[in-house]
């Protein structure tokens, strides 16, 4: 029996629905590296190393950035690195990042490698100050000591937080994941250097708008969500031109894109900026998971959920998130919602 069945985790490591969706990703305790899954590219990686002030923890901090148990462009392996395949202004890269005794060394490989290790703090959290957060709740301080190494990250990229959070508007996480992973698979181009095997960097906008209408229907897309990726990446490079812009800007120019309301424009300003007040306004489950957090109240809105919020305002992100990475949960009302292949039609 032995290897079957994972090890027990802690009180303040055990994953949970709500912990997943709060950023949490297992990476685990460092180990020598192994040998990498596909052979090794021709190309040496250029490298470069940090040094984070204050405690880090590399699954909370890239943990948003997963799509899903099964995202070619994300990847946690056993030996503590986390990888990423992203498309840059400079091109495809690959980044590989690990931490030893406090140093977090980052690996890239192909033309966007420069990017990506120029990128590297910032995507760590070096322009995040959890110090500024002070919880008034005592839920929220206790997860606030156990998730010590949690900070907001900050890419730099907008589409590639866009599109998938276009794609899971209205639907479940499965089929948003599934869809993600089909379109980015089919379409975009393996991960540069010795990336895991099936990592592949998303498709550039042009090739996101020349996907065929069947190959939408394949993934699971209905009309309505492949029509406003269509809608965003003829414009993408307005959109990109947002990550300059504060927040709440950045918000206003993504929204004026038909399908993009507020909701879609938190989830991606939530990774591209690091926006710390950025609230998911009209979740289905959101408001009834900090109201109950909070409040003893599972029926919460938006309304109420602004309310309980408000007492962070300026740090409403990260109180969502650490609520969220606490675990408490109300237990479910209803059976999951029924999974929808419409592909299948």
């Amino acid at each position: 029996m032995a290897g079957r069945f994972a090890p027990r985790t802690t009180r303040t490591t055990r994953t949970t629905r709500t912990t997943v969706r709060g950023g949490h990703v297992a990476v685990p305790a460092g180990v020598p590296r192994q040998a990498p899954v596909t052979a090794p590219s021709t190309a040496a990686a250029r490298v470069r190393a940090w040094v984070p002030e204050g405690p880090l923890d590399l699954g909370l901090v890239l943990g948003p950035l997963r799509r899903g148990p099964g995202d070619p462009t994300f990847r946690a392996l056993p030996d503590g690195s986390v990888w990423r395949a992203s498309l840059t202004p400079a091109g495809p890269g690959t980044l590989r990042v690990t931490q030893r005794s406090g140093e977090v060394r980052g690996e890239a490989w192909g033309p966007g490698a420069e990017w990506l290790l120029e990128q590297l703090p910032e995507m760590l959290g070096a322009a995040d100050d959890p110090s500024a957060f002070v919880p008034r709740h005592k839920l929220l301080a206790l997860t606030q000591r156990r998730r010590v190494g949690l900070r907001l990250t900050r890419t730099g990229l907008v589409l590639e937080s866009l599109i998938p959070s276009i794609l899971e508007q209205k639907v479940t996480a499965g089929e948003a994941y599934r869809a993600w992973r089909l379109l980015v698979r089919k379409f975009g181009e393996p991960a540069p250097g010795p990336a895991p095997e099936r990592m592949s960097v998303m498709p550039p906008p042009r090739t996101w708008a020349l996907i065929p209408s069947w190959e939408w229907h394949r993934a699971g897309v209905d009309n309505k969500r492949a029509s406003t990726v269509l809608r965003a990446v003829r414009v993408a490079a307005r959109l990109e031109e947002a990550v300059r812009m504060p927040a709440g800007a950045a918000q206003e120019r993504l929204e004026l894109v038909s399908g993009i309301g507020p909701w879609t424009s938190a989830e991606t300003v939530q990774r591209s900026h690091g926006a710390v007040d950025a609230v998911t306004v009209g979740d289905l489950h959101l408001p009834g998971i900090v109201g109950w957090a909070l409040a003893g109240d599972r029926h919460a809105d938006d309304a109420v959920l602004l309310s309980l919020l408000e007492p962070y305002a300026g740090q409403r992100h990260r109180a969502a998130r650490l609520i969220l990475l606490s675990g408490r949960v109300p237990e479910r009302r209803a059976p999951r919602m029924p999974y929808g292949d419409i592909g299948r039609l």
